[in-house]
């Protein structure tokens, strides 16, 4: 779910920092600039790992600021696909399943990759997965916004961010998410956790919580 990638940039280092380490306003800037934002066929940058090499600084005519050329690690959030994640709903619409991993949004679970044979609820505004049963009845197992649900990573897509212009222009906003992940639920296990939990699993939890009263009297 979440890898290292190695990465270089320049650093400009304004004087207000030159009260820290080089090191540490480094670490700073750095942060600022990467945190919580998607990198074009990176990922989702989540933090400063660690710096593999400080180059020599510069300071240029007319610029009070130093420039450091840096090699360093970051954490990024890249699912491998086919790889199975832990989410939890955060809607339900027509399109399909729309999931969250808390720091991210843009998952889908399209109506073809839910569980067979599966309708949306207009009341509820949520999937429904219509269970067959052996007597033949159907069981209705709601997808219902909040609840943990465990999915298969299918596919993903990066889109290229274009400049905004400054607030009151006519520059187009782009709407579509720079980075967004497909997933699946169509397999055995898949779903919501709650929809693979054992009656015998929760008998046992009771029954070890029974003995363990029973060993403390």
């Amino acid at each position: 779910m979440f890898v290292l990638a190695e990465m270089k940039d320049v650093v400009r280092v304004t004087p207000e920092h030159f009260h820290q380490s080089l090191t540490e306003s480094i670490t700073t800037l750095l942060n600022r600039k990467l945190a919580n934002k998607v990198v074009l066929n990176v990922g989702l940058c989540i933090a400063l790992f660690d710096i593999t090499c400080i180059g020599h600084s510069y300071i240029f005519p007319g610029d009070g600021s130093s420039h450091t050329e840096v090699k360093f690690r970051y954490i990024v959030f890249r699912p491998l696909v086919e790889e199975i994640l832990i989410g939890k709903i955060r809607t339900c619409s027509r399109e399909g399943v729309h999931v969250t991993m808390g720091f991210f949004d843009d998952i889908l679970i399209p109506v073809n990759a839910l569980q067979h044979p599966s309708r949306f609820d207009e009341t509820d505004q949520a999937w429904v997965w219509e269970y067959p049963k052996e007597d033949g009845e159907k069981h209705d197992l709601f997808m219902d916004s909040g609840e943990s649900i465990r999915f298969r990573v299918t596919s993903e897509s990066f889109e290229e961010s274009l400049p905004t212009g400054p607030p009151g222009t006519e520059c187009p906003v782009q709407t579509v998410a720079p980075y967004r992940l497909v997933g699946g639920i169509n397999e055995p296990g898949l779903g919501l956790l709650t929809w693979w939990e054992t009656p015998e699993q929760d008998d046992d939890d009771d029954g070890d919580g029974n003995e363990e009263q029973e060993n403390d009297e």
